[in-house]
């Protein structure tokens, strides 16, 4: 009898010294308490400074783990690897590739391309996993590793343990030798066709529409264009000029500054604003307002409804959506689940209550009957059906939408966490001596506490942020 990893959610610890035993006996990795974050997941992937926080070595054991993981039942697994335009994706691109194959595992390579392309070939093409570097909105000098499973979804809990435990453990693994070393295989193939996949979710010509759009010198610098071209909008690009350090600089879904002046310096029908790796998208109107995730989900679900389209007349939010977005949709007859923030959690609600709609104020949206994770080239896509449909201005699809003042505000910290643990009470009264709505949470990919506040008064909204801020920063902010 050979080594059996045999992952089972029912008890406490994961010893990985287990997982090395000597040839011929078997083991059993359990695990209990699984968190959605650890020392080097998060709540969206392995994410920190490229070449400080997140190594080539790391890249290197992430790969070497997975390759045995996956490869341990069936002999030789496939997995595929996106990246997007940062200076240090390469590197970790090819150090990830290096203990896949080292291990035993093909490592398709799709080259740039957007997180959600990899989930829709993942699911698409067979892969054990997908495997994404980015980090998303953070500045070039950040990377980041997502590992999605089999269905392109983001990897169980389980299994990141694991791999959390190997990353602080100096047991050897196996090497592939002789036919069983793994190889690399280009896949740009699998990124057109993903593009080709866009292009079919469209049942309407943007023929006379003019179209924004800003890619963020991110991931998708070419694909955007090319599908929107193909489409038949008249388009007018920026941040489609990627050179290694500047994705998110000044541009994007977290500048959306620059997108407001192409639009109204262009007198454009409608933009849209991508995150580094394209899982989110906000839009821009013709008159130059933003369009929030939650705005978004408005127009979706009210048109969505009207084909009859909407299972159950619900949708899922999360806790930091507007509550404007709520009492609007409940007008309309659509009901709102709502769940904690992350794209996962959404997901997760959405198979729980059937919803086929879901999405976070960030500009993460999902479709079930599409995707198994945001997609923002998706929701642009399906923003613009709406339109055409309608026959009408990017305003007006928000006829009927009220939201309350809110503000946004984050905090610099040096433990989030232990931050977290020291304030808890006292924002749990402040919440209950002013009356307002408040959210305040640990950033799952940044150094971050994340401060939200929302009632009748924006001057109430501004003075909460800001005495809670203040106390923040007397723990360590």
């Amino acid at each position: 009898m050979g080594n059996e990893l045999i992952i089972c959610v029912c008890a406490a610890d994961v010893k990985l010294n287990h997982l090395f035993a000597p040839p011929r006996i078997c083991f059993k990795v359990i695990i209990t308490e699984v968190t959605a974050t650890g020392k080097y997941f998060g709540t969206d992937g392995f994410r920190g400074e490229a070449g400080v926080t997140i190594t080539a070595e790391h890249a290197y054991k992430v790969g070497r783990i997975l390759g045995y993981l996956y490869g341990r039942k069936k002999g030789r697994c496939r997995m595929v690897i996106g990246k997007d335009t940062r200076l240090s994706s390469y590197m970790l691109e090819y150090s990830l590739a290096a203990g896949l194959t080292a291990s035993g595992a093909d490592a398709y390579i799709l080259h740039v391309t957007t997180t959600p392309s990899v989930s829709f070939i993942t699911r698409c093409d067979g892969f054990d996993c997908g495997i994404m570097i980015s980090a998303s909105h953070n500045p070039y000098f950040d990377n980041g590793i997502k590992i999605m499973n089999g269905q392109g979804e983001k990897l169980e809990d389980e299994v990141i343990r694991v791999i959390e435990e190997y990353l602080d453990n100096d047991a050897a693994l196996p090497f592939a030798s002789g036919a069983d070393i793994g190889r690399t295989i280009d896949y740009v193939s699998g990124r057109n066709r993903y593009i080709g996949h866009l292009i079919a979710l469209s049942t309407c010509s943007y023929k006379g529409l003019r179209v924004g759009l800003d890619a963020a010198n991110g991931s998708a610098f070419m694909i955007a264009r090319s599908v929107f071209d193909a489409l038949g909008a008249k388009t007018f690009v920026i941040g489609d000029c990627p050179n290694g350090m500047n994705v998110n600089d000044g541009l994007g879904s977290t500048h959306i500054e620059k997108l407001v002046e192409l639009v109204k310096n262009n007198s454009l029908d409608i933009g849209f604003a991508f995150d580094g790796d394209a899982d989110r998208c906000i839009c821009v109107d013709e008159r130059g307002e933003v369009v929030t995730g939650d705005e978004q989900l408005f127009v979706l679900a009210s048109w969505l409804k009207d084909k009859g389209e909407l299972a159950g007349d619900k949708i899922v939010c999360t806790t930091m959506s507007n509550g404007g977005l709520i009492k609007s949709l409940s007008k309309k007859g659509i009901s709102c689940s709502v769940c904690e923030v992350g794209d996962k959690n959404v997901c997760d609600e959405m198979t729980k209550t059937g919803a086929v709609l879901g999405g976070e104020r960030s500009g993460h949206v999902v479709f079930s009957k599409y995707e198994t994770t945001g997609d923002g080239l998706v929701t642009a896509i399906m923003m613009m059906e709406a339109l055409v449909e309608n026959k009408c201005s990017a305003s007006a699809l928000l006829k009927g939408y009220t939201s309350y003042p809110q503000i946004l505000l984050n905090v610099s910290v040096k433990d989030k966490n232990s931050v977290m643990r020291k304030v808890k009470k006292f924002v749990e009264k402040f919440t209950v001596d002013t009356g307002l709505r408040i959210v305040v949470r640990a950033s799952g990919t940044e150094p971050l506490i994340r401060i939200m506040a929302e009632g009748e008064s924006y001057e109430n909204c501004v003075a909460a942020c800001g005495e809670i801020r203040a106390h923040i920063e007397n723990f360590g902010g």
